[in-house]
């Protein structure tokens, strides 16, 4: 094993990342002029192994995506300096704002399944087999 290898603590880039997500969201919510942008939620943060840099994943309802993004990207350093003030780490990670189209899918394919399991759809198929005398 190699004398530079850096150990870390099982799940602590998992709770770092969960901390990291409940923070910025409030940080957002507050700072944020939502009729501007629509409604952002932070659905996720991946964070590199020596937490320099984070990929920060939100949906946004009521707005554009590239416009929240653009916004959220530009505030990026800002958000940044209010993380290190609530974290008490050494290493707060750079922030970089992806859209996350899960939701918009998700709504998509629940319409899809309401609309397949609508009676009366398929006219020829009876819903129940009939008794054969």
């Amino acid at each position: 094993m190699s004398r530079h290898k850096q150990k870390t603590a099982p799940g602590r880039n998992l709770r770092l990342a969960d901390q990291i997500q409940k923070d910025l969201a409030i940080i957002i919510q507050r700072e944020i002029d939502m009729s501007r942008v629509g409604l952002i939620t932070v659905s996720g943060i991946e964070l590199t192994t020596d937490y320099a840099h984070a990929k920060v994943y939100f949906t946004v309802l009521g707005g554009e995506p590239e416009l929240a993004a653009a916004l959220l990207n530009e505030k990026a350093g800002w958000f940044h300096s209010q993380l290190y003030k609530l974290l008490h780490i050494h290493t707060v990670p750079t922030l970089r704002f992806f859209h996350d189209p899960q939701l918009k899918r998700g709504i998509e394919m629940s319409a899809l399944i309401d609309q397949a399991n609508l009676p009366g759809q398929y006219a020829g198929v009876p819903d129940e087999p009939e008794d054969k005398p």
